[in-house]
Formats: C-alpha cells, sequence, structure tokens
C-alpha cells in the first residue's frame, strides 16, 4: 500500500442491510417460505433477527415448529422467493462513493456475509461493484456468523491483525463476530436489528444513516 491508513488497514462489510437495501424482502421471503412448508408465519423481528445468520440455521431459528425433515424444502421455498426478488435489491444512496474513497484511501475492503457464494458472486459481477473487494466470505464456504471464522480467514489473507481490522454490520451477528474475532466494530441502524440492541457489544459507532457513516470512517478510519 503506497500509504498507511490511519486505524485500520481492512475493512469488512456486512452485505444485506449495511450495503444492500434488503432486509424488507429478506423478511417477506423468509415469512413465505415458512407458510408454505406448515410452519406459523413468523414476526417480522423474528425474521429480521436471523438476517445475516448462515440460511440454514437461520431459517430453522425463524421457524422452531417446523420439523428438521423439512429444512430441505423450506431452504428450496425461500431460495425461490428471493430470486424473484434479487433484481428488486439495491445499494444504499451514498455506498458506491463511500467505497471509492475508502479505496482512494488505500485500505483493503472486504465481505463477511451470510449470503451464499453464488448469492454474493453474482450481486458482485454487476459493473457498479465488479473490482471494489479486494476479498470475501460467505457463510456456505465457511463458518456462519457470529463464528469469527469468515474475518480471521479474511486477516490471514491479508496478513492484518485485528487491531487493524475493521467489522461494519447491521446485526448483533455482525458485533459478536467481530468481537469473537478481537476486531473493532461499527453498526448501522438502518438494517434488521433495532439500535437498543447493539448496547452490549460497543460499537465504535451507529451509524444512522450511510453519509453519516462515510464521514465517520473518512475521519476515524
Amino acid at each position: 500500500m503506497s500509504s498507511r491508513p490511519r486505524q485500520f488497514d481492512l475493512i469488512a462489510f456486512d452485505w444485506d442491510g449495511t450495503l444492500f437495501d434488503s432486509t424488507a424482502i429478506i423478511v417477506r421471503c423468509i415469512q413465505q417460505a415458512v407458510v408454505d412448508v406448515g410452519g406459523a408465519r413468523p414476526t417480522d423481528d423474528a425474521a429480521a433477527y436471523v438476517i445475516g445468520m448462515a440460511l440454514m440455521p437461520a431459517l430453522a431459528h425463524a421457524a422452531p415448529d417446523v420439523p428438521p425433515e423439512r429444512y430441505p424444502q423450506l431452504g428450496e421455498r425461500y431460495r425461490h422467493y428471493y430470486w424473484q426478488h434479487q433484481n428488486d435489491i439495491n445499494l444504499f444512496p451514498g455506498v458506491l462513493d463511500l467505497l471509492d474513497g475508502l479505496k482512494a484511501r488505500h485500505h483493503w475492503l472486504a465481505v463477511a456475509t451470510g449470503k451464499s457464494r453464488r448469492g454474493l458472486d453474482e450481486a458482485l459481477a454487476t459493473a457498479q461493484l465488479r473490482g471494489v473487494f479486494d476479498g470475501s466470505r460467505t457463510a456456505d464456504e465457511t463458518a456462519g456468523k457470529p463464528h469469527p471464522r469468515m474475518l480471521q480467514e479474511l486477516m490471514a489473507e491479508f496478513g492484518v491483525e485485528p487491531e487493524r481490522t475493521l467489522m461494519i454490520g447491521d446485526t448483533t451477528h455482525d458485533l459478536q463476530m467481530a468481537a469473537n474475532a478481537g476486531c473493532a466494530s461499527v453498526a448501522v441502524s438502518y438494517g434488521a436489528h433495532p439500535t437498543a440492541h447493539f448496547d452490549g457489544f460497543s460499537p465504535r459507532l451507529v451509524a444512522h444513516s450511510v453519509a453519516e457513516l462515510h464521514r465517520w470512517l473518512t475521519e476515524h478510519a
């Protein structure tokens, strides 16, 4: 790197609810999938809570009355609804400017997500995101959140210490993963989890907009 960032070399982002405005669609897809296999429709809060987890543990948590032998069908129904709506999901306004600014300051940028590799690769293949991220990990190729393995593998890939790594996410799963990996974290309030749930994780910031997140990173990252 031509210049060393002020505090963090590696900045890892969650995907859904942090960079992509997808929370409402994912909640509806979970609810529809559970009903399709005979389970009770999860509340909005219950469905939103599991966003960021690996798919099958997330669906099992959201549908405690669905027997395990129906989990494959539950996963199939979720994917059916999600693929119908994937083109309706967009980056939050200001995200591209944020990422471009961090790249210009020579941070390594990564994604640590509960999405599948297939889903993430399809999103990253779009012209606006091609080449933006230096690395990524998905829940189906390593341990799901809040296990720290995603961040540990990314730190090993770039040779970055935990104290030089920042995790940014919208759920307690993201913040717990960061804590488990010994990394600092920043939370955003516009995603899946209420801000009151973040209190026990001591994030450096709870950002209420992408613009606020951008300003903080410019000053402190």
